[in-house]
């Protein structure tokens, strides 16, 4: 056996290089490279490999680790699961700022591969600089708050390890059902040590992503139900867009058999916005048609959803209805005691199409399905042009980003995360295009938005990504601005401001609590009273263009200017916070005090308890 003697961080560097995927454009690397922030721990070790090969497994630099893996898990959603980021930290503080992108990672079924530095092994200078000591044992360290927000978690305590780690990393990274993060520990002294490894170790080798088949038994089970269907409902999710030929399928599935779809956050986009039966947003941002078809449909066929509170209405929305899932997760497939299909999308869907035949829905569903989604449709294009205050509101801003070219709804990826806007956006971005609407809402991280859109745009680099973000998620996590202006990556980020979390404050106030801590007026202040932030400043301080605008107007004009630059453009324009699309939406439950002084929480309270009477049992 022929060995080459290499470092274990040298090894694990030369294990991604030769790691090949299969694309559109032929074979390439399945990692982008190494999203990087160093410190004591990773300078020297996985430092120094990865400068030797910095040309041809490039190293990215950000500004804070929480943004960089954000950014990792951007690149992996808008390559559809099939391309992937490593990122590597220092072993305390930097270790830890990974944790909440993880865990929205985790919640989103996103590959990252995460290699943080720990503590040495050999505890010789023990305790070193930010090491976190447990106590109780010794072997806990800063590291292990990745574990519960990592789908495979391994330390290597000696080179030899990564033989084994490596590629059940790999395995979990690109599997259908198991993919999430992977977390990698690696002590500091481990890294430097040198091991003589099998030079076959490091061949260059074709990852392949499976598409788990369908079970004979299952599809049957599943098509048996819908035979005895008249007004089903098709549900779809982000599995459709990560399945190869997905959204082929899907739209062959409802196409032949004459079946209206709502699509969730994650799944919108898998059809074009003006297709016949596509209901639009589905839930509780969803809209009037979708929403209304569900809570008719007497069956519902969830593909590739894990059927989140917002894409059920907190599983009262179509509670009536009997459900059938089909997902490559069994973890997935069974909730809510549905007839499950443990199956890739479009494989599944292609199966249970042939065992339905001829079959369709009821001619008069089909019909009224029709007319609704036609209604909804116009309805969008009225909304977004409509001023329904004296500020422009969201709905305005989306229709002013959207006109502001004329292959926006083909050529756009809109980004966004937190706060009002994905409700907003779910209703009312028309596109075209898989991937053409970027919406981490299973986390709903905030902060996501400019540091994901930083990933979307080395995943697409010839395409507009436009971040539109409120002000509260801008300055939870602003600084990879000046990353995307390092790296010339070009975006677009819109900020609404509205002087606070109104979002929040809507929910407060529906809850029947008084506004209190969400909107800067409602808050405990200082001598200084409120801040007046200038987001144009901030962005320009960071390297960015920018302008604030004070109309919708002004915005469709700066938008046009923001799309002719090479270089990444904030523009800012205040809203009206308070003022939301009031059609479509459904019910969402939210804990509500049983016990209160204000009669407004109990009147709240008491209507919970009757629309809980609505849930799936």
């Amino acid at each position: 056996m022929t060995t080459i003697r290499l470092t274990m961080a040298q090894a694990l560097v030369r294990y991604l290089t030769a790691q090949r995927v299969t694309t559109g454009n032929g074979t390439e690397p399945l990692f982008g490279g190494m999203w990087a922030i160093f410190g004591h721990g990773n300078v020297s070790g996985l430092g120094g490999a990865l400068y030797a090969v910095r040309e041809t497994f490039p190293t990215f630099r950000a500004h804070n680790e929480q943004g960089m893996a954000l950014a990792a898990a951007a690149y992996a959603k808008a390559h559809f699961r099939r391309r992937i980021m490593a990122v590597t930290t220092s072993i305390g503080p930097g270790c830890t700022n990974l944790v909440t992108a993880a865990a929205t990672a985790h919640v989103n079924r996103l590959p990252m591969l995460l290699l943080p530095s720990d503590v040495f092994i050999s505890r010789a200078p023990d305790p070193v600089l930010q090491q976190v000591e447990d106590f109780q044992d010794g072997t806990v360290s800063a590291v292990d708050c990745l574990r519960p927000v990592s789908r495979y978690f391994d330390r290597i305590v000696a080179p030899s390890q990564l033989l084994t780690a490596l590629p059940r990393a790999i395995a979990v990274l690109t599997d259908a059902a198991q993919c999430g993060p992977v977390t990698l520990a690696l002590p500091q002294d481990v890294q430097s040590m040198a091991y003589d490894w099998p030079e076959e170790f490091f061949a260059e080798r074709v990852v392949h992503f499976r598409q788990p088949p369908a079970d004979p038994g299952e599809v049957a089970a599943v098509a048996a139900v819908l035979r005895n269907a008249k007004r089903p409902l098709v549900v779809n999710g982000g599995g459709v867009l990560y399945s190869k030929g997905g959204c082929a399928a899907l739209r062959a599935f409802v196409e032949k058999h004459g079946i209206p779809v709502g699509e969730s956050q994650a799944g919108k986009g898998a059809l074009p916005w003006d297709h016949p039966m596509l209901s639009g947003a589905i839930g509780v941002t969803g809209s009037t048609a979708a929403n209304a078809l569900a809570e008719e449909a007497d069956v519902v066929i969830a593909v590739g959803t894990r059927l989140q509170d917002f894409t059920t209405g907190s599983h009262a929305l179509y509670a009536q209805a009997k459900l059938v899932s089909i997902n490559a997760a069994p973890f997935d497939a069974i909730k809510w005691s549905a007839t499950e299909m443990v199956a890739d999308a479009a494989v599944g869907l292609a199966a249970l199409s042939a065992a339905l035949g001829t079959w369709q829905s009821e001619t008069a569903w089909r019909e009224k399905s029709v007319k609704l989604n036609d209604q909804w449709r116009r309805m969008v294009k009225e909304i977004v042009v409509s001023p329904r205050a004296d500020l422009p509101t969201y709905a305005e801003v989306i229709g002013a980003v959207q006109a502001s070219s004329p292959d926006s709804e083909t050529q756009d990826i809109a980004v966004c995360a937190a706060g009002t806007l994905p409700a907003e956006l779910h209703k009312l971005w028309r596109t075209s295009t898989p991937g053409g609407y970027h919406m981490e809402y299973g986390y709903s991280c905030m902060g996501y938005e400019v540091a994901g859109g930083v990933g979307v745009k080395m995943a697409h680099p010839d395409r507009e990504v436009i971040v539109i973000v409120g002000d509260g998620s801008y300055l939870m996590l602003n600084n990879e601005l000046a990353t995307s202006v390092m790296l010339g990556l070009k975006i677009i980020v819109v900020v609404t401001d509205n002087a606070g979390y109104a979002c929040i404050t809507r929910l407060q106030k529906a809850c029947g609590g008084a506004p209190f801590n969400n909107m800067y007026v409602d808050c405990l202040q200082g001598p200084h009273g409120i801040p007046a932030i200038d987001f144009a400043l901030n962005a320009r301080s960071l390297g960015a263009n920018a302008e604030t605008v004070t109309s919708v107007t002004e915005l469709r004009e700066a938008m046009v200017r923001a799309r002719a630059s090479d270089k990444s453009t904030l523009i800012s324009i205040t809203i009206d916070g308070p003022q939301c699309t009031e059609e479509g939406g459904a019910w969402w439950e939210v804990g509500i005090p049983e016990v209160s002084e204000r009669a407004e929480v109990r009147a709240a309270r008491a209507q919970l308890e009757q629309d809980k009477k609505k849930q799936r049992l």
